[in-house]
């Protein structure tokens, strides 16, 4: 990466991270706030709406908004959505009844950025280089999720929930001014079919029975997680007996341990193409936590156990679904395969935060995670079919901007160079979207071809 690539990349992490920080930071203390707000009065229904509102309208939003910085320009874009951002943290911080709180996490969420920094950050950097930028903006994802569990509780305790969502509005306003002068403009915008959504693909995005199965499990797996953040907090409270500001020394460990192991099963998974069989194993151990959860969350060890194998599962597949998307997915509509595959998350976490919240009313936390373990055994099962993916990664190479050769026959005559399993070039994008053996293929000779089209055009 050049300067202005690593600064892009670095800077826009951030940006996405602390739009994510909205979401995680209140995590594990919202619930417990909420049940003694006026209006809701300890009402786990209206607690679940309050919690996934915020992921509702950032589900509709999420793919249009977009399409829209396609046209009017990415800064502008993340401006009004940081601004919208600030706005509702702020509504929230002065909330004091139920249908105030609501309407803060509305606006919260009509602040979506997400597709809007993905497809600024693909204007920033070269084809080559795109992978390891989106890998920091995927590991700042997981770092501030982690950090958000710590010290979420400790800030709690000396600033309260309101000085949080205050903070959280005051981050956003500088996050502007780091959009403003940290992040470069780019010369030219135009949507990229490795980060940005396109219509034309999505017909065959939505057909594909592997991304299906994908799109589901990431559903399932953050319905699942908010259903567990309506109900964990209070078992910790109650069942435990551990006040709020310490919850963090639970937190703490087994998000460590989660990422200890989390690590050498992917190096496992992709060293040795098993990443199937790694996959399956993480589902099924998920499945066996939340079934544990059902069960017995009789005392303080038992829920140590179960969030214990719940974060060591959470991690791999949070990891590998990624992955597995861009190894699945057509080369020329890996962004359209992502943009659905975010939303289906972002409707995971508000289903899983109302239903949970409607069924911890009705039946307790044995009936909320008596749920989840059905989503959990329903998306084992669809896998146990899923098909192997092929040891490949994704690769672009530019084409030139003044190159009018044959796209079709390009594309063929890539895909016939040893270790290539799949190429397609787009015109539009200036690029050529390849799949190749994670070893073993023809860097040089991919390059050789794609130089002499470009001097046969020319």
């Amino acid at each position: 990466m050049n300067s202005l690539e690593l600064r892009a990349s670095l800077g826009l992490a951030g940006i996405y991270a602390l739009r994510m920080l909205g979401m995680f930071l209140i995590m594990p203390i919202f619930a417990l706030y909420l049940q003694h707000l006026p209006g809701i009065d300890g009402d786990h229904t209206k607690i679940g709406y309050v919690m996934g509102a915020y992921a509702l309208v950032q589900t509709v939003l999420q793919l249009p908004l977009g399409m829209l910085s396609d046209r009017i320009g990415r800064k502008k874009v993340i401006y009004a959505g940081l601004l919208i951002f600030a706005a509702g943290s702020l509504v929230s911080a002065i909330a004091t009844n139920y249908e105030t709180m609501l309407a803060g996490r509305c606006i919260q969420g009509a602040g979506a950025i997400s597709a809007a920094t993905m497809a600024l950050l693909a204007d920033l950097t070269r084809e080559e280089n795109r992978t390891k930028a989106m890998a920091m903006i995927g590991m700042s994802i997981g770092t501030t999720f982690a950090a958000s569990l710590v010290i979420s509780p400790i800030l709690d305790r000396y600033i309260g929930l309101h000085g949080i969502f205050l903070l959280i509005s005051a981050l956003s306003i500088l996050a502007i001014f780091g959009v403003r002068f940290i992040i470069p403009s780019p010369i030219i915008s135009r949507a990229h079919s490795d980060t940005g959504t396109k219509t034309k693909h999505l017909p065959a995005v939505l057909k594909n029975s592997q991304l299906l199965r994908f799109n589901f499990g990431i559903f399932a797996l953050h319905a699942s997680q908010m259903a567990m953040f309506v109900t964990i907090p209070f078992a910790l409270v109650k069942t435990a007996g551990l006040d709020k500001a310490h919850h963090w020394e639970v937190y703490l460990p087994v998000t460590v341990l989660g990422f200890l192991l989390m690590v050498p099963a992917i190096i496992y998974g992709e060293k040795k193409a098993r990443l199937k069989q790694v996959f399956i194993g993480a589902i099924a151990l998920m499945t066996a936590a939340q079934l544990g959860m059902a069960l017995a969350l009789d005392s303080f060890w038992q829920i140590v156990i179960w969030l214990g194998l719940y974060f060591i599962a959470f991690n791999i597949l949070e990891a590998t679904l990624p992955s597995l998307i861009s190894k699945i997915a057509p080369a020329d509509a890996k962004g359209t395969a992502i943009g659905v595959y975010n939303t289906a998350q972002s409707f995971g976490l508000f289903l899983g935060a109302a239903i949970g919240g409607s069924i911890y009313t009705h039946f307790g936390p044995a009936g909320v995670f008596s749920f989840t373990s059905l989503l959990m055994l329903a998306w084992l099962i669809a896998s146990l079919s899923m098909e192997a993916p092929k040891a490949v990664k994704s690769v672009m190479f530019h084409i030139g901007e003044h190159w009018q050769g044959d796209a079709l026959t390009l594309s063929r005559q890539l895909a016939a160079v040893a270790g290539v399993s799949e190429a397609i070039v787009v015109l539009e994008d200036r690029v050529a979207y390849l799949k190749v053996a994670q070893q073993g293929w023809h860097e040089d000779q991919v390059k050789a071809l794609i130089a002499t089209t470009q001097h046969s055009a020319a």
